[in-house]
């Protein structure tokens, strides 16, 4: 993979919107910070929302955190996979910018004035349906021969929109007085048919061609993937526990055997790859163990506050997110790709950061009171990127070496 170079005199401000994924990844360690601080004081009772809380949450991560993180990623790549020339800086910094105020007016209408919110949706929405016009755009015109891998990153985004929208139109009518039960349906979709099925499509295509394994996939592998991951949705939106174990299982067992049929170098290779097999088997790891959650709820009749969901959106996801990040920030700032003591050390408090969520949901199941966990878990997410932005944060605006 050929990373772009940078002139040395560039000023460091040109230098930060001079390659797609620098902006979007500051802002989005940022977001995650500041977002995940008000879900926190907003939870516990000690800011007052204008808007439910979880819907604030759910919003917040999909749509701010980890779009942005994907979308500096993608707008980086996705002219690579499809053979194309790449983003100029005029469209990638539109959606940026409609990102960002989109942002700032959901945060305030969150707290302040709810319509606003709404604006700030829209905002974001019009980014994102940009953003995905752009792709598609690319698509059409790339002159690579195998663009299976880019079709689903389309399918991906396309569900995502489905999922913006009704986010918007559920959040509004609950504004105006108007309920109904929208929650599991935005959720269901915009995190395991966008968030999770796009980084499954990126992780399946990037993790061996970056352990330089030459893998031959089923040809229906996507799509059954996609189709499991669909019931999963299903059951998971309709609140139905023992199909959303079921399917989960069968899944994470068909994930299982496909990885390992890979025969990837696990831990016999540098640490910059070796979290990238980590953050993979998180997958079917994370939905095995949300199954067993899922049929404990059912059997005691209580809940375990998506432990499942949180264990693939941090475990997975995120791990792939802090694997992929580094990778990128340091390669495309002329920097060798590996990971440091910092780096490696930064991966391992990545999983504390999940089995510490895991362990506040499996308390709160079983009846202990443990409500301490949280706090911990959400100071340990923001401990997390505050780190990352630290040491990435000035070589993604200035271009500055890692020593």
């Amino acid at each position: 993979m050929r990373f772009q170079h940078n002139p040395p005199h560039i000023k460091p401000y040109d230098y930060f919107l001079s390659q797609p994924h620098q902006p979007f990844f500051l802002f989005g360690m940022l977001w995650a910070v500041i977002g995940m601080l008000l879900f926190m004081l907003g939870y516990k009772g000690i800011l007052p929302f204008r808007i439910d809380t979880v819907s604030f949450h759910a919003y917040s991560m999909i749509f701010i955190v980890f779009t942005h993180f994907f979308h500096g990623f993608l707008l980086t790549t996705f002219p690579r996979f499809c053979m194309s020339n790449p983003f100029i800086p005029k469209l990638y910094l539109k959606i940026f910018a409609l990102y960002e105020a989109g942002t700032f007016l959901f945060f305030a209408g969150a707290i302040f004035f709810p319509p606003l919110a709404i604006v700030g949706m829209l905002a974001i929405f019009a980014g994102q349906l940009y953003a995905v016009g752009a792709f598609r755009a690319v698509y059409r015109l790339g002159t690579a021969p195998d663009k299976r891998d880019p079709f689903w990153l389309l399918t991906a985004h396309a569900l995502g929109l489905a999922a913006h929208i009704t986010f918007i139109v559920g959040l509004t009518y609950d504004i105006f007085g108007f309920h109904f039960p929208w929650q599991g349906v935005a959720v269901a979709t915009g995190i395991w048919l966008y968030l999770i099925f796009l980084t499954f499509v990126v992780a399946q295509r990037m993790v061996p061609f970056f352990s330089h394994v030459h893998v031959a996939k089923p040809p229906r592998f996507i799509p059954t993937a996609l189709g499991l991951f669909a019931l999963k949705a299903l059951a998971f939106a309709l609140d139905f526990g023992i199909a959303d174990a079921v399917v989960s299982l069968i899944l994470a067992g068909y994930l299982l055997r496909e990885f390992l049929r890979w025969r990837l170098p696990l831990f016999a290779s540098p640490a910059i790859l070796w979290i990238l097999h980590l953050a993979l088997f998180w997958l079917p790891t994370g939905l095995f163990l949300g199954a067993v959650s899922e049929l404990a709820a059912v059997w005691m009749g209580t809940s375990f506050l998506f432990a499942g969901l949180h264990l693939v959106a941090m475990g997975f996801m995120m791990t792939i997110l802090i694997g992929f990040g580094t990778r990128v920030t340091l390669g495309h700032s002329q920097q060798v790709p590996h990971a440091d003591r910092f780096a490696t050390a930064l991966f391992w408090f990545t999983q504390i950061v999940v089995i510490t969520r895991f362990a506040y949901s499996l308390a709160m199941g079983l009846g202990i009171d443990m409500g301490w966990l949280f706090d911990l878990s959400a100071t340990l997410w923001i401990v997390l990127f505050l780190a990352w932005g630290w040491r990435y944060g000035p070589t993604l605006f200035s271009g500055k070496k890692i020593q």
